[in-house]
């Protein structure tokens, strides 16, 4: 496996969102000014404290939600205290998130504060299918906001879309795709919706009209297929970027190197270590400690995390085994051998859990 880096990537979560989206388990709650100044004071300090503590290089930030964007002009103040805490390294890849929706002096305020890197929440190419999903934005904003990030001096957008829809197929699916295609983003992030507990489309799950298993396995195969014949590499599972605009903070996840996180819900590994803040936002802004959550980066987890993506893991890495139960998955279409390693097809990504899982088994 390849070796771990001295530096780290910082992850920052902003728990604020102007309105939950029917589909979404992320922590977050709705903005009220009072609170929100409460969270900056307790992010700043959280910040402080941890460049105190971690004297480590930073080559990726990441601003994830909830919906950062929120955070409008003082995103620059937050990547300025970050910048005095920490050694965030001149090529450091800085990424936000944002809803396309959001007030369009956020682009300028975040470029112009070192953010170089945005990721807007699109999810479909329809007004009457992001409505369906509780999404506040509308196409003409997708477009109004990519305008406006150009604008900015932004050239590496990420866009997210959404696949196994409501009242989905084929045909919409691919309405969706060529709208994000569209606005030439540098990277693409797919999802397959999953209904999670706790939200509004888990109490009506059966009224949705979802395809079947077999329909949405269809979908996430015809997506694939769609993207890469338009240039997109597909480097991990729900992820496709143009040749040398891969996620850098988020193969820090993939590849087991190490990464700090700061916020509600936001998880951490560092020398060797995980841990995480509780979904509490009141507990954060009180100073409330992160949860010890175990050790990590074993050879079962690095095998795990490499095999979501085109990185692969070495053959010799498996026991005969599980070299032999590869092989079988290489007959069958879902992984390639070659060069000594195994690489997940489209079709094993879509089916990873089960043969990471079998693979592991047999490496026991």
């Amino acid at each position: 496996m390849r070796y771990l880096p001295d530096n780290i990537g910082l992850y920052i979560h902003i728990p604020f969102c102007a309105k939950k989206c029917l589909y979404c388990d992320f922590y977050s709650a709705i903005k009220s000014e009072k609170v929100y100044n409460g969270y900056l004071s307790a992010l700043s300090r959280e910040i402080k404290r941890w460049g105190e503590r971690v004297d480590r290089p930073v080559d990726t930030v990441y601003f994830g939600g909830g919906t950062p964007s929120l955070l409008g002009e003082d995103i620059a103040l937050v990547l300025s205290g970050i910048k005095k805490s920490f050694h965030v390294l001149g090529n450091a890849e800085i990424t936000a998130e944002c809803n396309p929706g959001c007030d369009k002096s956020f682009f300028a305020a975040a470029r112009k504060g070192g953010v170089n890197r945005l990721s807007l929440g699109v999810q479909a190419g329809d007004d009457g299918r992001l409505k369906k999903l509780g999404r506040t934005h509308t196409t003409a904003d997708v477009r109004s906001a990519v305008l406006a990030a150009r604008q900015a001096g932004f050239d590496n957008l990420s866009c997210d879309i959404m696949t196994a829809l409501p009242e989905s197929n084929l045909k919409t699916l691919k309405e969706d795709i060529d709208f994000v295609y569209s606005l030439s983003p540098q990277h693409i992030s797919a999802y397959i919706l999953k209904i999670e507990p706790n939200t509004a489309f888990y109490m009506r799950k059966d009224t949705l009209g979802l395809p079947d298993e077999d329909s949405a396995a269809d979908q996430y195969l015809f997506l694939c297929r769609e993207l890469e014949s338009r240039g997109y590499e597909h480097y991990e599972i729900s992820n496709f970027s143009l040749p040398g605009k891969k996620s850098r903070h988020n193969l820090k996840y993939w590849r087991c190197e190490e990464y700090l996180g700061i916020g509600p819900s936001a998880h951490s590994f560092l020398s060797g270590e995980r841990f995480y803040y509780p979904r509490d936002l009141k507990a954060f802004i009180s100073g409330n400690s992160p949860v010890p959550d175990g050790a990590g980066g074993d050879k079962a987890e690095r095998i795990m995390l490499a095999l979501r993506t085109d990185d692969g893991v070495p053959l010799s890495l498996l026991s005969a085994a599980a070299q032999e139960k590869a092989g079988d998955y290489e007959k069958a279409g879902f992984l390639s051998i070659k060069g000594g390693k195994i690489v997940l097809s489209d079709k094993g990504m879509l089916l990873s859990n089960g043969i990471i899982t079998e693979l592991l088994y047999e490496d026991l």
